[in-house]
C-alpha cells in the first residue's frame, strides 16, 4: 500500500484515520484472558510490535493522535508516534468492551462454567450482555460510530491515529459493512493489526484491513 497521499483532492474531501488495535497485553500473553475494561498494561512483546508498528508507518505525518485510556492502548500509541511531538488525546468512547464476569478468564473457562452465556452472546450480540453484567455489542458500537462522527467532523483533510480494542474496532467494522453482529468473530484483528478508513461526510471507506506485515510470523 502507498501510504503517501498524493491527490490533493483525496486529502482535501477526507479525513484519514489509521485504527490500530493495542499490542500484546500480558493477558493476552497469559493464556489469551479477556481484559476487557481491565487495565492490563503491554507484554514485552506487546512493546516490540508497537515500535514495530511505529516503523512500518514512520512515513506517514499524523496530525492527530487518539487512543482509549486503557493504558496497552495509550501505550501502544507513544511507541508508535515514537518522537513525534504530537499530544495523545484520550477517548473513552473507544474503551474496550465491557466483559462482566468473563475479564481475567479464558474463553474455555467460562464457557464450561456457563455454557449459555456465551451461546446467548454468539447468537445475539447486539442484546445480550457480556459476561452476564458487561456491556452488549449496541453499545460498543454506538459509542464507537459516535466518536468516529466527531473526528470526522473535527478534522477534515486530516490524518489522524487511533488506538483501540479488539472488540470495539470489530463491531464498528462490522457495522459500516452492514454485517450481522453475529458475525463479527469473522473479522480478525492482529495486535497492532492496522486498518486504514477514509471518512467524508456520512460516508466511511475501508481501504485497509488489518495490515500486518510488521508482525513476526
Amino acid at each position: 500500500m502507498n501510504h503517501n497521499v498524493s491527490d490533493t483532492n483525496t486529502k482535501q474531501l477526507h479525513t484519514r484515520i489509521y485504527l490500530i488495535r493495542h499490542g500484546e497485553s500480558e493477558w493476552n500473553a497469559a493464556g489469551d484472558l479477556y481484559c476487557g475494561r481491565t487495565d492490563v498494561a503491554l507484554s514485552n512483546e506487546g512493546v516490540t510490535q508497537a515500535k514495530s508498528a511505529g516503523d512500518f508507518l514512520s512515513s506517514i505525518a499524523f496530525d492527530r493522535a487518539y487512543a482509549s485510556p486503557l493504558v496497552r492502548a495509550h501505550h501502544t500509541a507513544q511507541h508508535i508516534l515514537g518522537e513525534r511531538d504530537l499530544p495523545i488525546q484520550l477517548d473513552e468512547r473507544i474503551y474496550e468492551g465491557d466483559f462482566g464476569e468473563w475479564e481475567g478468564r479464558s474463553k474455555a473457562e467460562f464457557i464450561k462454567e456457563d455454557p449459555d452465556s456465551w451461546n446467548n452472546w454468539m447468537e445475539n450480540p447486539w442484546e445480550t450482555r457480556a459476561g452476564r453484567t458487561g456491556e452488549n455489542a449496541r453499545e460498543m458500537y454506538e459509542r464507537a460510530s459516535a466518536f468516529f462522527k466527531d473526528i470526522g467532523e473535527k478534522h477534515p483533510g486530516e490524518t489522524v491515529l487511533v488506538v483501540a480494542h479488539n472488540n470495539t474496532i470489530r463491531f464498528f467494522l462490522a457495522g459500516i459493512l452492514g454485517m450481522p453482529f453475529s458475525n463479527y468473530r469473522r473479522i480478525f484483528q492482529d495486535n497492532t493489526g492496522i486498518n486504514v478508513l477514509d471518512i467524508e461526510r456520512e460516508d466511511i471507506l475501508i481501504r485497509s484491513l488489518n495490515m500486518n506485515a510488521h508482525l513476526k510470523k
